[in-house]
C-alpha cells in the first residue's frame, strides 16, 4: 500500500466534474414514507480515515459517495450516489434517453426529477440497458410507463429474469452479507461496497426490451441520438455516441477490479472474453471518445486517458486468466493461486485496479473454476465430511471446545487472524451454544473486516460478527417483483417448478399433467419421474393423467396457491395435489456462520 498514491487528487477532481446540483435532502421514500435510499447516512466518510477502515477502500468510498446532477459532456449527463449504479441521460431531438435505470423504482423517479429540474421537462424517448443484473433495469418504471424503444443485448430477458428464479432465495440471502444492509453505516460498519454505497431497497420493476442488440457495430438511432453498440464488451454491452464523443463502457472497465464470480452467487465469468471484449472497444472506439463513461462511479475524460483506462484493465483481466492457468497447470490449487499471485507493479499501483468489489483472491479462485471445478484434485478433498460434521471431528482432535478457544486466543495474539477465524469457525460448528467461541469469532471477523480493502469482504465479515453475536438478521417475505414475473418464459415457469420438487418425497410418485395455454396457443406436458420433473412442449398425443386449459396468468395464479377457478379440468384432479405436495419451499434466512 506504501506505493499508492494517496496524494495525487486527480480521481477526486473527475468525480467532483461537470457537477450541476445535489438532491436535497438526499434521503428517497416511498409513497407510503419509508426510507429506501439515504446517501447522508454517509456523511461520516467526509472525515479522516480511522483504524477500524482501510485507507484505500476509505478513500474509494469517500468518492462512491459523492452524489448529485453531473455533465458528462455537452447533451450526456449522469446522476450518481442515488442508487448502486449511475443513471446517464443523454438528450436528443425532442426528449432524452435513459440509460440503466438504477434498481429502485423510486430512486430512478427523484433521479430523473433532479435532471429536470436543471435541464427542463424534458419526456424520455427511449432507455437503454446495458446489462441484465438487477442495477441496470429495476427503477425503469420510474421513468417510463413504456411505449418508447428499450435496447438491451439479445437475452437480456432470460438471464434478468432466470437468475432471480432459480437460486434467487440463496442469492438474495447472501446478498445481505455482500452488501450490509443491517449493518450501522459508520466508520465501524457499512461504509460502501465498491461499486458504489450500498443498493437500494425500494420497488423492482422491468418493461421488457423491445431492440435486441445482436452484432458489434450495429447502429441504432433514438430521438436522433446516433449509437453504434458493441454487445460483448467484457462484462457488458459498451456503445459509441459519435456526435457526442462520448463511449458508454457500462461496468465493463470502471475505476474497481470487478469481478469475475460475485460472492453472493453467479454464474462464472470469463476473464479471457473479458480482456478481449475491452480489446475490442479499444479497437473499435478508442480514437473516436473524447470521454468515457460508466454504469458506476465517474468518467474518464481524454483519449490518451481513456486509452490508458482499456489497456489496464484488459491488461488485467487476461493478466489474472493466463497467470492462473499457468500455475494451475503446474499442480497449484485455487487457493495456492490466490496466495502468490501478485499483480504487475503498474497495475498494484493503479487505483482503478485495486479489488473495492471483486479482488484478485476471488477472480483467480473463479478462473480456477471456470475450468477445473471445486476439486483440486486432492483424494482427501475428495468425500470430505460436511462442516458441521468435519467440525465436531476436529475439535475433537485439538481437545475440546475451551481448547479450541485457547490455541485461537494464541493466533489472534500472533495476528493470525485467518487462522484464528478457521479454529472458531470449527468450534462454533461443532458446539453453537460455546458463548465464549461466539463472540471471540464476532471479535476475529470484525478485525478482519475493519481490516479489508475490499468493500464486500468487508461486508461479509462484519454481516457473520453481527449474526453471532444477535442472531439471523430475519429475511424479507419473498417480494419477487411482479414485473419480472411478467417477464419469465413458460419453460421458466415449469424450470421454477421443477427446483422447488422435493426429490426423495418424489420418488415413487409417477403422474403427468398436460397444460394447454389457451391464449399462447401452446401444449406442455410435465412428467413427474423418479423424482424429476420433466418439461416437454407439444407432447406426443399420449393421455395424461390431468389435462388442464387455461391462460398463462392463471397457470401463474394457480402455481402461486390461488386456486384453480376458473381452469378447465379433465381426468384425475388428485395429479395436480400430489404434485404441490411434493413441492418444497425455500428457506430465505438460512444459517451461514452457525451450522
Amino acid at each position: 500500500m506504501a506505493d499508492l498514491a494517496f496524494h495525487d487528487g486527480s480521481d477526486f477532481a473527475n468525480a467532483d466534474r461537470g457537477f450541476i446540483a445535489k438532491l436535497s435532502p438526499g434521503v428517497i421514500k416511498t409513497a407510503d414514507g419509508r426510507v429506501v435510499w439515504d446517501i447522508e447516512s454517509y456523511d461520516f466518510l467526509r472525515g479522516e480515515c480511522p483504524e477500524t477502515a482501510h485507507p484505500s477502500l476509505w478513500r474509494q468510498s469517500q468518492l462512491c459517495a459523492k452524489q448529485g446532477l453531473y455533465e458528462v459532456t455537452d447533451g450526456v449527463y449522469q446522476v450518481r450516489g442515488l442508487d448502486l449504479s449511475n443513471m446517464t441521460l443523454v438528450e436528443g431531438d425532442t426528449g432524452v434517453i435513459v440509460i440503466d435505470p438504477l434498481i429502485s423504482t423510486e430512486c430512478a423517479a427523484a433521479a430523473l426529477k433532479l435532471y429536470r429540474a436543471h435541464r427542463g421537462r424534458r419526456p424520455v424517448v427511449g432507455v437503454i440497458y446495458t446489462h441484465s443484473h438487477v442495477d441496470h433495469f429495476g427503477g425503469v418504471r420510474g421513468v417510463t410507463r413504456g411505449g418508447v424503444p428499450i435496447l438491451a443485448h439479445a437475452g437480456f430477458l432470460e438471464h434478468a429474469v432466470s437468475e432471480s428464479v432459480y437460486a434467487g432465495p440463496a442469492t438474495t440471502r447472501r446478498s445481505v452479507y455482500m452488501y450490509g444492509p443491517a449493518l450501522p453505516r459508520s466508520p465501524e460498519g457499512q461504509i460502501g461496497c465498491g461499486l458504489g454505497p450500498t443498493a437500494s431497497t425500494g420497488t423492482l420493476s422491468l418493461i421488457p426490451p423491445t431492440v435486441d442488440v445482436t452484432r458489434a457495430g450495429q447502429e441504432e438511432t433514438v430521438d436522433g441520438v446516433r449509437m453504434v453498440f458493441l454487445p460483448s464488451a467484457g462484462a457488458e454491452m459498451a456503445f459509441l455516441l459519435p456526435e457526442h464523443r462520448a463511449l458508454c463502457l457500462a461496468e465493463s472497465a470502471t475505476h474497481n477490479q470487478h469481478t469475475l464470480l460475485s460472492l453472493r452467487g453467479a454464474m462464472v465469468g470469463d476473464a479471457r472474453a473479458w480482456a478481449r471484449g475491452l480489446n475490442d472497444v479499444l479497437s473499435l472506439f478508442g480514437d473516436r471518445a473524447e470521454v468515457a463513461f460508466a454504469s458506476h462511479r465517474w468518467p474518464t475524460w481524454g483519449g490518451d486517458e481513456i486509452a490508458r483506462l482499456l489497456t489496464q484493465q484488459r491488461d488485467l483481466y487476461a493478466y489474472l486468466h493466463d497467470q492462473t492457468l499457468r500455475l494451475l497447470n503446474k499442480g497449484l490449487t485455487a487457493a495456492e493461486i490466490a496466495e502468490v499471485l501478485r499483480l504487475p507493479p503498474e497495475l498494484e499501483r493503479s487505483w482503478h485496479a485495486r479489488g473495492y468489489h471483486g479482488s484478485t483472491s476471488d477472480n483467480v479462485k473463479a478462473v480456477y473454476q471456470r475450468y477445473l471445478g471445486w476439486f483440486d484434485g486432492n483424494p482427501a478433498h475428495l468425500w470430505e465430511h460436511p462442516p458441521r460434521e468435519a467440525a465436531i471431528r476436529y475439535v475433537e482432535c485439538l481437545g475440546g471446545g475451551a481448547a479450541v478457544v485457547e490455541f485461537a486466543r494464541r493466533y489472534m495474539r500472533e495476528n493470525d487472524l485467518r487462522f484464528a477465524a478457521q479454529l472458531l469457525n470449527h468450534a462454533v460448528f461443532a458446539d453453537e451454544g460455546n458463548k465464549e467461541a461466539r463472540d471471540l469469532l464476532a471479535e476475529v471477523y470484525t478485525r478482519l473486516g475493519h481490516g479489508a480493502e475490499n468493500a464486500t469482504w468487508r461486508n461479509f465479515y462484519l454481516m457473520g460478527a453481527l449474526e453471532l453475536a444477535d442472531g439471523i438478521v430475519p429475511a424479507s417475505a419473498d417480494t419477487t417483483p411482479r414485473d419480472l414475473v411478467a417477464a419469465l418464459t413458460v419453460e421458466q415457469i415449469f424450470d421454477s417448478l421443477a427446483v422447488r420438487v422435493d426429490g426423495p418425497r418424489a420418488w415413487r410418485e409417477r403422474l403427468a399433467i398436460d397444460w394447454h395455454l389457451t391464449d399462447l396457443g401452446e401444449r406442455h406436458r410435465t412428467t413427474l419421474s423418479n423424482g424429476a420433473l420433466i418439461h416437454q412442449v407439444d407432447p406426443p398425443d399420449e393421455t395424461a393423467d390431468l389435462t388442464l386449459r387455461l391462460t398463462r396468468e392463471q397457470l401463474l395464479g394457480l402455481l402461486a396457491g390461488r386456486g384453480v377457478e376458473g381452469v378447465e379440468r379433465e381426468g384425475d384432479t388428485t395429479a395436480l395435489r400430489r404434485l404441490v405436495a411434493v413441492l418444497d419451499h425455500p428457506v430465505p434466512d438460512f444459517a451461514i456462520v452457525t451450522a
